[in-house]
């Protein structure tokens, strides 16, 4: 993993911090976070800049809900420890790929594909496991209960996330018609006065319509979140770990709602089991150090009822890749989608 950076200007730190969940829909969004702070437009694009530049921020975008379009999985790999680097890299050159760590398990690499749909998808994995020798493990989602990286830069100890309502269990899919906004969305807000127009003028459509739509997909929950995408270790919250439970099918979701709910848990979502993998409750849990992270899926796991199930914690030891996903990168105009792949590659 890369070294986390140095700590950020207060306007900087205040920008980073207080608009990860919405960027304002309004067509001059940088002028209307500049007044919040008493700094102009300018000022606000070059802070935001500065942050891409430096690779404390991913980028401006959303998080869309799982089931609104496209298909994503969770993977890993068993991979003997004197290959790991060398399987790793194998990995981050697979189109789609967008997440990739190595974690304190016999399954050892674990990465997030994404892309247009699940036959897409296979057909990579397929060609992953003849490139490195290995059968990858496949953990498809069933339910999300929790899904927000946004994070309170300025806590200590295990860092809170924003309370929110309960997750749906379905959102609707993005229309055909949509998806050309939704991949550029997934791309990344460009930093200019007036941003929505830019993206408008691309796709034929007016800058009203682009707002209205960002706004009813938030509305709607199809959209989690449209914001500030931070990168967490780079902002010092450097050690997270994934959270598993083996809990009975008939109970799981019982236990999920209150484990959602618990401070520090970032993630919360059932998964379906795998052959050699009995766990289907998965959470994350993201701090600064170690054991802020242990107490706090001591307190989670208590208060949500788990600690007499089956379970394991799967700490992060390197991160190979970390990237924006692509459930829409299909939609994207050829170039655009040359230039999103060629960013992720380099991430």
């Amino acid at each position: 993993m890369s070294e986390p950076t140095a700590s950020p200007s207060p306007l900087r730190e205040a920008l980073l911090n207080d608009w990860q969940q919405q960027l304002p829909l309004v067509p001059q969004p940088f002028e209307a976070m500049g007044r919040r702070y008493g700094c102009s437009e300018a000022v606000v694009i070059e802070q935001l800049a500065q942050a891409l530049s430096q690779g404390s921020v991913s980028r401006l975008g959303g998080v869309f809900a799982p089931g609104s379009g496209g298909a994503g999985l969770l993977c890993a790999l068993a991979v003997p420890p004197e290959r790991l680097e060398a399987v790793a890299a194998v990995v981050n050159a697979v189109p789609g790929v967008n997440h990739n760590y190595e974690r304190e398990h016999a399954y050892s690499l674990w990465f997030v594909i994404t892309g247009p749909s699940r036959e897409w998808i296979e057909q990579r994995l397929h060609e992953l496991e003849l490139a490195c020798g290995l059968q990858a493990l496949r953990l498809p989602m069933v339910r999300p209960y929790r899904i927000n990286l946004g994070f309170d830069l300025r806590a200590r100890g295990p860092v809170p996330v924003p309370a929110g309502a309960a997750q749906p269990a379905r959102v609707r899919a993005i229309t055909q018609a949509q998806r050309p906004l939704a991949a550029l969305l997934e791309r990344g807000l460009p930093l200019q006065p007036r941003p929505y127009a830019a993206w408008a003028q691309a796709l034929g459509w007016t800058e009203a319509q682009v707002l209205a739509t960002l706004q009813a997909w938030l509305d709607e929950g199809v959209l989690r979140r449209f914001g500030v995408i931070v990168r967490h270790h780079e902002l010092g919250i450097a050690s997270n770990a994934m959270c598993v439970f083996d809990v009975p099918d008939e109970a799981v979701d019982a236990h999920a709602r209150v484990l959602a709910q618990q401070s520090g848990v970032t993630l919360c979502y059932r998964r379906e089991r795998a052959p050699g993998w009995p766990y289907n409750l998965f959470c994350m849990i993201h701090g600064r150090e170690r054991e802020g992270v242990c107490a706090a899926l001591a307190a989670a796991r208590e208060a949500a009822g788990l600690r007499a199930f089956p379970q394991a914690q799967l700490f992060s030891r390197r991160r190979f890749k970390q990237c924006g996903s692509g459930y829409f990168v299909d939609a994207l105009p050829a170039a655009a989608a040359s230039a999103l792949l060629q960013e992720c590659a380099h991430a």
